[in-house]
């Protein structure tokens, strides 16, 4: 593909046309977004006739090369803007790819639609409907959760349009509907969701994706408010067409709805102002001797009150295999924390080898409670741990601290040797 002259048209926040630009990201395709006047206005330029002769179904998104090539279809233009990681670099991979991008189109949108556009006002409410969609989910979730039970990626060892697309499909259900409570059966799901999110690939294009807290009811008022489009196309003459919109169209309704959502609160704001600065001592870590200066400034500073210590311990050491993955699995949790970042500081060690392996760690958070507890969106990973809060003043706590944070020492209730470590700051 060339690098430049590549033409996206759509209407802005389409999580159809994110596919296409996740994929751009990751394979360094420079992707001019058309999605505002002049260069293109929905529900005008998608209906002239010189859209139509290149696209004429006039849907979008629809891509268009500076060689006169045209693409219709979200997920033909993904795939030609992916590279070749991203389509599956062997026969078995590419398939593999394949066949969860049509389980997407055919095993989420359908549900996923049903029960998400009605709580946006965008479609009436049918309780038979909306229940069934449900139970649908359900079944795709499980189906997911158990397939990514032992991978941290729906194919191979690394993100592929496999991973986008069920991610972009999945994105409304996650922002609008799967609150806690639902999601919590599939934490392998979740895990992975997140892990997708967070990758700089995903985020250029999808911002932070906050997960729902409650659940989204149908909303019966903005549902009447909806309707009168063709009296008003000014105001929305994307959704004026006669008879139900398609998913592609209806879908900027949501992004519409959820963007008038308030900003969640800071969970630390009941603590009172402490005098240790973590983002000094962060400083100090990162560019300085971790024994002569670092942990000085630490214990020199370390504020009792305000800050608590904590020992972590992987639950599960006999499911870890390769170094590489059980690495993955200790940055994949940092990636779902990023938020937690300002008020925490840790450092997490694989020790042993492939096969013979275990995780701990040393966590500092704000507060004298597990930080965890303070937001759902914390929650994915902890509970695979045992937590267990250490006496700042002991001496088993200032020789764990030492040890975990310049990563040397005897780390005598381990019993394996340093493998590596990972530092979340």
């Amino acid at each position: 593909i060339s690098a430049t002259g590549l033409t996206l048209y759509t209407y802005p926040e389409n999580w159809r046309a994110f596919k296409a630009q996740i994929a751009a990201q990751y394979s360094g395709a420079r992707l001019k977004i058309a999605s505002a006047s002049p260069a293109f206005t929905f529900g005008q330029t998608n209906r002239s006739p010189a859209f139509l002769s290149n696209f004429p179904l006039g849907k979008v998104p629809a891509y268009q090369g500076d060689d006169g090539f045209c693409l219709f279809e979200s997920n033909a233009i993904a795939h030609f803007l992916s590279n070749d990681a991203l389509r599956g670099s062997t026969p078995q991979a590419s398939a593999q790819v394949l066949q969860w991008v049509s389980f997407a189109d055919s095993e989420i949108i359908p549900p996923a639609s049903a029960w998400v556009f009605p709580t946006l006002g965008i479609m009436q409410f049918n309780k038979q409907a909306t229940e069934q969609a449900k139970e649908e989910v359900k079944r795709v979730l499980a189906i997911l959760n158990q397939h990514l039970n032992t991978r941290t990626f729906l194919v191979g060892e690394r993100v592929s349009l496999a991973d986008i697309t069920v991610v972009c499909s999945l994105l409304w259900l996650y922002k609008q509907v799967l609150e806690p409570a639902f999601r919590q059966p599939y934490p392998n799901v979740s895990r992975w969701f997140l892990t997708c999110v967070n990758q700089p690939q995903f985020k250029a294009i999808l911002g932070e994706v906050k997960l729902c807290e409650k659940m989204a009811q149908f909303d019966a008022k903005k549902f009447a408010e909806m309707q009168p489009k063709k009296e008003a196309p000014a105001k929305k003459e994307k959704g004026g067409k006669e008879g139900a919109a398609p998913a592609e169209e209806e879908m900027d309704e949501c992004e519409a709805a959820l963007a008038s959502e308030p900003k969640a609160k800071d969970p630390f704001a009941h603590l009172p102002k402490s005098s240790f600065v973590m983002d000094e001592f962060k400083r100090k870590y990162s560019n300085e001797d971790t024994l002569t200066v670092a942990l000085p400034y630490f214990w020199d500073h370390f504020d009792r009150e305000g800050f608590s210590i904590w020992y972590a311990e992987y639950r599960f050491p006999e499911e870890l295999t390769m170094s590489f993955m059980s690495c993955n699995l200790i940055t994949g949790m940092f990636q779902r924390l990023d938020k937690l970042r300002k008020n925490a500081f840790a450092s997490v060690v694989l020790f042993g080898a492939n096969n013979d392996s275990c995780i701990s760690g040393i966590w500092v958070f704000r507060g004298q409670e597990l930080a965890f507890t303070l937001s759902e969106d914390w929650q994915i990973d902890y509970e695979s741990y045992t937590w267990r809060k250490l006496d700042v003043d002991s001496e088993e706590c200032k020789t764990m601290v030492k040890e975990y944070f310049a990563w040397e020492g005897e780390f005598k209730h381990v019993g394996k040797s340093f493998n590596q470590g990972k530092i979340f700051k």
